[in-house]
């Protein structure tokens, strides 16, 4: 009984192919196809995956529609001359007297048929003729082929990219996809989701751009590469490229806080007192700052140095606005900042539709309430005033037990004429005002449904009748009595 492995099989069938003058890659044999080499280089070029890779991917196709159509397990081989792209799939059986599994035996009259030396006991080998493989395992071998190209992708993208995560990449716009841009990174695309893309900005195709890594992920059309130009990183990693104290660790970017399209603000602290952070990120002529809002197409970007100083870094982060004073207070759940800057600085400090505050408020951690020089002082005031009218409430009431001798110019906010206005109008005692509705008041000259519900409540507190239930401000409008 002779017992041969795979290869020397294969061997075997060539030399007695060829003893008998039939060419081992005989085209009844084989299917000749002069595209398959074309579809593996292009593979190998647009992908990046070897040839040796793709070849073996397809061999494993072969294989399973082999299988697949003629049953059995491992008998079969497959060859693929890649210099031609001729493909053969060879067939291993057993030779007996009596076949019980068609795809694993051969009768020893058919063996003889192509080899006159076969015995029973020895395994020969047959070419398939890879037309007859039917429908169903060409379908087979498709997904298999598929799959192999894909796990060879994934592991070309893994190896090219998968350490640059949160690095910025360099790709070419090659088209869209519901709003999505899709981007030619060389080996691979990547895609430039809607929610990653600035506002306002747009490409085309053939469009160079820049992006960051944000994620690698499989789909099912293979490994795809998700690109953002929103993330705060984005913006730190544009100041690395374009700042060399950063890449080389003289500066550090502590936190970088965006509303794309509109503002970011970055926090940098250098490790070297004699390098200025500012300085150095903005650059001879503003060049270094100037090249980053190039890209980010003119998102204003302020640079913040970093201070361990709480009240020092909120006045920074404020910037362009210039701080006068900072007070802060630690309540643990809460950390709040109250700003002061100059009337002219208010509308700056706050920024257009909130953005500065709120970036700034972002980037240090706290919350912070900004008020002009004037507000600040009126608010001093109406405290002032608060506490010398409930001093008097206080010692009227321990007296006589009535306070209805408060008079309504001592609540705080409400001066002569606003004063004249509720007595006109029937609101001449704190009581009346108390009980109020904030239509009422709100209905008349110089009370809104705001001033209203503060006076109601501040008359209530002086009372000792509040609820809690009336809306209060931060300070009463400003009148002309004020």
């Amino acid at each position: 009984m002779l017992s041969l492995t795979i290869p020397e099989i294969r061997t075997q069938v060539r030399v007695r192919l060829t003893e008998r003058g039939i060419p081992p890659w005989d085209s009844e044999r084989v299917m000749v196809n002069q595209e398959l080499l074309s579809v593996i280089d292009q593979l190998h070029r647009e992908k990046g995956i070897s040839q040796e890779t793709l070849i073996v991917a397809l061999e494993s196709a072969l294989l399973a529609a082999a299988r697949k159509r003629y049953g059995g397990g491992d008998n079969f081989q497959v060859e693929i001359n890649p210099r031609t792209g001729e493909v053969q799939v060879l067939q291993i059986r057993r030779i007996v007297e009596q076949v019980e599994s068609p795809s694993e035996e051969i009768s020893l009259a058919e063996a003889l048929e192509s080899d006159p030396e076969a015995e029973v006991g020895d395994e020969i080998g047959s070419y398939l003729e890879i037309d007859d493989f039917g429908r169903i395992a060409a379908q087979a071998a498709k997904q298999v082929m598929f799959q192999k190209v894909r796990e060879a992708e994934w592991d070309v993208v893994t190896k090219e990219f998968g350490g640059r995560q949160g690095d910025i990449v360099n790709g070419v716009i090659i088209g869209h996809e519901r709003k999505n841009y899709i981007v030619d990174l060389g080996k691979t695309e990547a895609v430039l989701p809607l929610r990653e893309q600035m506002p306002r900005e747009s490409f085309r195709r053939g469009d160079r751009i820049k992006a960051l890594l944000l994620d690698m992920r499989t789909t099912s059309r293979g490994p795809q590469l998700v690109l953002s130009r929103t993330h705060p990183d984005f913006v730190s990693r544009l100041f690395e490229k374009e700042v060399p104290e950063i890449a080389e660790g003289i500066l550090e970017v502590r936190n970088v806080v965006r509303e794309p399209g509109e503002r970011a603000k970055i926090a940098v602290y250098s490790r070297d007192p004699n390098v200025d952070p500012v300085g150095s990120c903005v650059g001879v002529k503003g060049v270094r700052v100037q090249a980053v809002v190039r890209e980010l197409h003119g998102e204003k970007v302020d640079i913040i140095e970093w201070s361990p100083d709480p009240s020092t870094f909120i006045a920074r982060a404020l910037s362009p606005a210039k701080a006068v004073r900072v007070s802060i207070k630690d309540m643990g759940t809460e950390k709040v900042a109250t700003v002061v800057v100059q009337d002219s600085q208010l509308s700056l400090a706050i920024g257009r539709r909130g953005h500065n505050v709120r970036l700034a408020a972002k980037l240090t951690g706290w919350k912070v309430d900004i008020f002009s020089e004037t507000q600040m002082q009126s608010e001093a005031g109406l405290d002032e005033r608060a506490e010398r009218v409930a001093s008097l409430a206080e010692t009227l009431g321990s007296q006589s037990g009535d306070t209805s001798l408060l008079r309504i110019e001592d609540l705080p906010g409400v001066g002569g004429n606003m004063a004249e206005i509720l007595r006109d109008a029937g609101f001449d005692t704190l009581q009346a005002i108390a009980h109020a509705s904030v239509e009422a008041i709100s209905a008349l000259p110089k009370f809104g449904p705001k001033t209203a519900a503060k006076l109601i409540q501040t008359a209530q507190d002086f009372l000792g009748e509040s609820t809690g239930e009336t809306p209060g401000l931060t300070e009463l409008p400003k009148t002309d009595e004020n």
